[in-house]
């Protein structure tokens, strides 16, 4: 190509931006206003939501961390019923939930209320807690989904008892809470009839957490599994 034909490209090129420009510049001209009012809406947002998490939900999780101690307290000591319902004093971790329920002090209460409910008998209530709790805590989430399949055993529906406790078994792997999980998921299986997935979770301990407590007796699962597979 020419030096002229490289010089005429670059004219065309500048005046395409030169038009560009000239009609944003136009656009914005007669959209001011509407764009001034959209800058304002972004910013007066931004303030609400640093203004929501510092004044309103900051204070509002600082209060519901200070009702939660109480409550904490009777549940190491056991004591389940004030721990769900509190006393004259201090609220339980029904209340906190209810009154706290959008901050993570109210999270954990579904978690401490699910486990509460497990230890008084009370299977249902636990497995509806407990399925309300989140965390990205994999140990606590995992701890959270075994005790769902504990509750799930006792109200006799052992197929989500395994699936609970398979679930348990996939967050933070490691050699003294997964065959754990591994075991019961297994011995729940074998009480389905399903004894190759039984088998792959004994299996499973025995190739992947040898060093493990469930690893010393789990050929007598393996054997037992084996030989009810047709």
């Amino acid at each position: 190509m020419s030096k002229n034909k490289n010089n005429q490209v670059s004219e065309d090129n500048f005046e395409n931006l030169e038009e560009a420009l000239s009609k944003t510049e136009q656009y914005i001209e007669k959209n001011q206003k509407k764009l001034s009012t959209i800058a304002f809406v972004i910013i007066l947002l931004a303030v609400g939501v640093f203004a929501y998490q510092k004044y309103y939900k900051a204070p509002l999780n600082e209060r519901a961390q200070n009702q939660l101690f109480q409550a904490q307290r009777y549940f190491e000591k056991d004591s389940f019923n004030l721990a769900l319902n509190g006393d004259e004093n201090y609220p339980g971790f029904l209340d906190i939930i209810d009154e706290f329920s959008s901050t993570p002090a109210g999270n954990i209460s579904e978690y401490y209320a699910g486990i509460s409910y497990l230890r008084i008998g009370e299977f249902q209530n636990a497995v509806d807690y407990l399925e309300k709790f989140s965390s990205d805590d994999f140990l606590l989430s995992a701890l959270a989904k075994a005790a769902i399949g504990d509750a799930y055993m006792e109200l006799g529906d052992t197929k989500k008892a395994a699936s609970s406790y398979m679930d348990a078994s996939s967050f933070n792997t490691n050699d003294f809470t997964t065959p754990i999980y591994l075991q019961k998921a297994g011995l729940a299986y074998e009480m389905l009839g399903e004894y190759n997935k039984a088998l792959t979770a004994y299996e499973t301990i025995e190739q992947d957490f040898s060093k493990s407590a469930e690893a010393r007796d789990v050929e007598k699962y393996i054997t037992r599994a084996k030989s009810m597979i047709k």
